[in-house]
């Protein structure tokens, strides 16, 4: 009998204490691939820090400090010549001047405000006066621009092993 009673008070317990109330609708959203292009080293999407945070890493670097990176950025300019270098905006009024290791790849010449996830090593570089000119010359800068270069500048830069372009 006892038994019988335990059991009774038991089922009783358990079906009281649903909470049918609770239960809510939860609409499960699929998750949206994005099918980048790649150019030199296949890379992942996952982990890149966005360009504000690189911009932090920049600014307690010293020329001839470089460190391992991989990072999210808008495209800013692009070698119309052969799509050799880029530049990107660190979202804090700099730019990141990006070359590809080895010379290895090349990116399309047409992607200035795309974003971009590159890979690679995030380093300072002194620029002397005569590579400025030269990029100013690939960007496709006027002669009186070209001719105004006359000091070397502190560079952020990048070498990139992969890129992959959002499209």
């Amino acid at each position: 009998m006892r038994i019988a009673l335990l059991v009774c008070i038991t089922v009783f317990f358990v079906t009281s204490c649903k909470n049918e109330g609770s239960k809510k609708d939860v609409e499960i959203k699929p998750i949206t691939k994005v099918n980048y292009q790649s150019f030199g080293k296949e890379i992942l999407a996952i982990d890149a820090i966005k360009a504000p945070s690189m911009a932090a890493h920049y600014k307690t670097m010293s020329i001839g400090d470089s460190v391992p990176s991989k990072m999210r950025a808008k495209v800013t300019g692009v070698c119309k010549a052969k799509g050799c270098w880029m530049t990107l905006d660190l979202e804090d009024g700099n730019e990141v001047m990006v070359k590809f290791k080895d010379y290895g790849f090349f990116v399309p010449k047409d992607i200035e405000g795309k974003q971009v996830i590159i890979n690679g090593k995030a380093y300072i570089k002194e620029v002397p006066v005569e590579e400025l000119r030269h990029y100013a010359k690939d960007a496709g800068e006027s002669p009186e621009k070209i001719a105004s270069i006359i000091n070397p500048e502190r560079t952020l830069s990048f070498e990139a092993d992969g890129v992959l372009l959002k499209p």
